[in-house]
């Protein structure tokens, strides 16, 4: 959530650059700020209404000790009216900043300096590109075709029990699977981070509190009868740990990692680019999440970058990184770098992995905070990674690796396998 303050004093500024993400934010911002002020004043006003009360109380107290009960009669009376007042400008003033975070729920992060221009995927900015991309040999095929040769994952049998876009993985796929999960999670905390094993369902306010909520809301499985809602990522409940938390400094920076499935119901369109493994409804995801002092968190962006691009060499995979322009941002990032993996069966980029830099805008949400040197409390900075998605990398093995004799398992997951090719 953004800061009111940011928004009440560089209100023009605060429109101009969510316009770079494509949002008309004049008319919510205007609302933002009226409603502000409609909470001030009905606070100014409890607050001298309260003091009068608490005034004519001390009065009443004085007439009382010299036996002039009839004045302090007259008092109490007054005392009682001001109390009833009191009471509904309290309901008054609470309406107004309750109707104001709603309002506030529905901006998105202001876009970082580094983002550029744009409105579709197509113009975001190409920052890195590495690997050589394989020369397959004839009759290669693309995965969804391959998985079927080899019989490790069964598109079919996951309609039958739940649904498109609900695999089940089996013999060396299911192991496969395992292997990059234990892979990913080794590489994470070896670099330092702190493994978690967390909750594949949340709460509301932890919806709220990483920002999926209210923007995503249509995206997210939800268990009605206990209203909780399935996770789309681990983002959201390892970053929740840490709400309504008051860090030291010295804690920082704080480094998590953890696996879950991810479960999302957006709608697939048809064709090659959702077939397969490319969009599903649930899927397996490492995640790796940050608490960060403002002042050094987009070095530690770029060490997160850094991070993945370890692993995408040792998986010998092509890849390449893309800085995300405005109009393809998530609602909560300040900055996201994409990494893509090159599909030769399929000859496209598959996204495998977002980086991004929240900024203060989910510790805003999550009352997140740390003590600075000088006593006070301020907003952390949050930063969130895939590391990795599984499916697209899945993909990417599937493909790349493919021989006539098989499908090759990279090296460095060889030791996770126990088998160095399927066939």
């Amino acid at each position: 959530m953004l800061q009111l303050s940011v928004i009440r004093e560089h209100k023009e500024s605060v429109i101009q650059a969510l316009a770079k993400k494509h949002i008309d934010a004049k008319t919510i911002i205007e609302e933002v700020i009226q409603l502000d002020e409609h909470r001030r004043s009905a606070q100014v006003e409890l607050d001298n209404t309260l003091s009068e009360s608490n005034k004519l109380s001390k009065d009443i107290g004085e007439l009382m000790k010299n036996g002039e009960k009839a004045k302090a009669e007259i008092l109490k009376q007054k005392t009682l009216q001001l109390r009833e007042k009191g009471k509904e400008l309290s309901e008054k003033a609470e309406n107004f900043a309750a109707e104001l975070t709603q309002k506030m729920y529905l901006l998105p992060n202001l876009p970082a300096d580094l983002v550029p221009e744009g409105k579709t995927p197509e113009e975001n900015v190409n920052v890195f590109e590495e690997g050589d991309i394989p020369v397959l040999h004839e009759g290669a095929q693309p995965h969804w075709e391959l998985v079927k040769k080899y019989d490790i994952i069964d598109f079919e049998l996951g309609v039958k029990i739940t649904g498109a876009g609900f695999p089940v993985y089996k013999g060396k796929g299911a192991k496969l699977q395992r292997a990059l999960i234990a892979y990913f999670l080794d590489k994470n905390t070896d670099a330092g981070y702190l493994e978690y094993q967390v909750p594949h369902l949340v709460n509301e306010a932890s919806g709220f509190g990483t920002g999926q909520l209210p923007d995503k809301e249509g995206q997210m499985y939800h268990v009605g009868l206990d209203d909780l809602y399935l996770i789309p990522t681990a983002e959201v409940p390892v970053t929740n740990i840490f709400r309504d938390v008051i860090l030291n400094e010295s804690e920082l920076p704080v480094l998590c990692t953890g696996y879950t499935p991810c479960f999302r119901r957006e709608a697939g369109s048809y064709g090659a680019h959702v077939r397969g493994l490319n969009r599903l409804h649930q899927f397996d995801k490492v995640e790796i999440v940050r608490i960060e002092h403002p002042d050094n968190s987009y070095q530690a962006l770029d060490g997160m970058v850094e991070h993945v691009k370890e692993i995408m060499r040792e998986l010998k995979l092509p890849f390449r990184i893309l800085r995300l322009c405005g109009g393809d941002m998530s609602f909560a990032s300040a900055l996201t770098y994409d990494f893509e993996v090159f599909s030769t069966a399929q000859d496209r980029w598959l996204e495998i992995s977002s980086v991004s830099n929240f900024e203060t805008f989910q510790a805003n949400r999550l009352k997140l905070r740390f003590k600075d040197k000088d006593g006070k409390n301020q907003l952390a900075h949050t930063l969130n990674g895939s590391s990795l998605a599984l499916p697209r990398v899945m993909a990417g093995i599937i493909e790349n690796y493919q021989t006539p004799e098989g499908i090759v398992i990279p090296e460095v997951l060889r030791k996770y396998t126990g088998f160095d090719i399927i066939n």
